[in-house]
């Protein structure tokens, strides 16, 4: 008797922990019933992938959506939007929102909004405050929580904590990994005489290099003296890139896309476009974070998707707010790199998919294998395609790529078993679940 299953994905070129390979995928109950020749077996639905490759979801585990308190810039359900029309499955959302994500109430709130209204799975990351600091190890635990981030560098919101001992105090109480906005609080305002009016490439001037540095230095010593584990968020220096090289014992860390991409070079043609926090620097900063994807010490991508609506961007430097699109454009700009030889599909796959459960420990999310979700970014290897702004699901409506070809391109996003996008179509509504955390289910 013929197995049936949910759904099959036929003759596309998958790509996991074990290489490359065509194979047949069959699904059932949203979690992968087998690999390998299917062809015997009928399904509810056959989706033909020949020509394409089958990678498993793409996880980016750092964008900002902006709900509740800020949704005339993006809500839930458009970065979502976002998110599954760049093929990625699942998204960890930052705590600066309004109010704070700092509480068990907060958390639950966001996750009743997300729930069966988002496109792609999610988790939230709760922020690690002062007031919070002796609830942190409770706090991480709960449902949907995909740990606790700090700001040690002021950014958007109100989530500073900028000295060692307040870190220390928050660190002592974490048993997960906790996440890190790197940036030292003290030099970033020795030198807010060094922003220009009018002038974003000044930026980085401000927000300088050894900001980023000394406070990853610091967060590196506060992390061994309480014996905790710590992710280093958007790595922007080559500095840093040597220093982490050194204690991989205790950190991890994430580059994103718009580090590797762009350069100061950049804020000529796009100015406040391309702010951010930590900025984007000199090339050599660009050239010394490839290093460190070639040499692995980079564990994670992350798009740092944080939407601003363009009047907001419009506005002055340095009254202009720093922040850009990203979770749209975090495959098609990576797969164009991968075209260009600057990484190989697998080492993407691995900063993408692999990466985010190894250091996060997703349960059965981050590869394609038996009894896993059945999650999966379908590319188009050979596509070349232009990013517009008139493609974008954010409500900011906006990329700081606009107008730039690539090659490499996703065709569809299957989550859960569902096939939410295809070709550049929403063709199932948000059904969008929290994700589970093996640390969190333990007793």
């Amino acid at each position: 008797m013929a197995t049936t299953y949910d759904l099959i994905l036929t003759g596309g070129t998958v790509v996991n922990h074990d290489g490359e390979g065509r194979r047949d995928i069959g699904i059932n109950g949203g979690r992968i019933a087998a690999i390998g020749d299917v062809g015997q077996a009928s399904a509810g639905e056959t989706v033909d992938c020949r020509g394409l490759h089958i990678l498993p979801g793409v996880v980016d585990s750092q964008v900002h959506f902006r709900e509740p308190g800020l949704e005339h810039k993006e809500d839930l359900e458009t970065g979502s939007r976002a998110a599954v029309l760049g093929g990625v499955t699942t998204v960890f959302e930052m705590p600066n929102t309004n109010p704070l994500t700092t509480s068990e109430a907060a958390l639950a709130d966001k996750i009743r909004r997300a729930t069966g209204r988002m496109h792609c799975d999610f988790a939230f990351w709760v922020g690690g405050t002062r007031e919070n600091a002796k609830d942190a190890g409770e706090l991480e635990r709960l449902p949907g929580a995909a740990g606790i981030k700090v700001f040690m560098g002021s950014s958007t919101g109100d989530l500073l904590v900028e000295d060692d001992e307040s870190v220390a105090s928050i660190l002592r109480n974490t048993r997960r990994r906790a996440a890190f906005h790197s940036e030292d609080e003290f030099r970033l305002r020795e030198r807010l005489g060094e922003r220009i009016e009018g002038d974003p490439a000044s930026h980085p001037v401000w927000r300088d290099e050894i900001a980023a540095l000394r406070c990853t230095e610091r967060l590196v010593r506060i992390a061994r003296q309480v014996r905790a584990r710590i992710h280093v968020l958007h790595i922007s220096t080559s500095e840093e890139i040597a220093f982490l090289e050194q204690h991989k014992d205790v950190a991890t860390c994430e580059a994103t896309p718009h580090h590797l991409t762009l350069s100061a070079n950049d804020y000529a043609q796009l100015g406040t476009l391309i702010q951010m926090n930590p900025p984007v620097r000199a090339s050599r900063h660009r050239d010394g974070i490839w290093h460190g994807i070639a040499q692995g010490i980079i564990d994670v991508l992350g798009s740092d998707h944080a939407p601003h609506t363009p009047a907001e961007k419009a506005k002055p430097y340095p009254a202009s707010p720093s922040g850009m699109t990203g979770v749209q454009t975090l495959v098609p700009i990576m797969l164009d790199h991968v075209n260009a030889g600057r990484l190989t599909l697998q080492r993407f796959v691995d900063l993408s998919s692999h990466g985010p459960q190894r250091i996060f420990g997703m349960a059965r999310k981050g590869r394609i294998a038996a009894g896993y979700d059945a999650d999966f970014t379908i590319v188009d290897l050979k596509r070349r395609e232009t990013i517009t702004n008139a493609q974008a699901g954010s409500k900011a409506g906006w990329t700081p790529y606009d107008g730039r070809e690539v090659t490499g391109w996703p065709v569809g996003t299957v989550v859960r078993g569902r096939r939410v996008m295809w070709e550049g179509e929403i063709v199932t509504l948000g059904q969008g679940r929290a994700v589970e955390f093996s640390e969190a289910l333990a007793v």
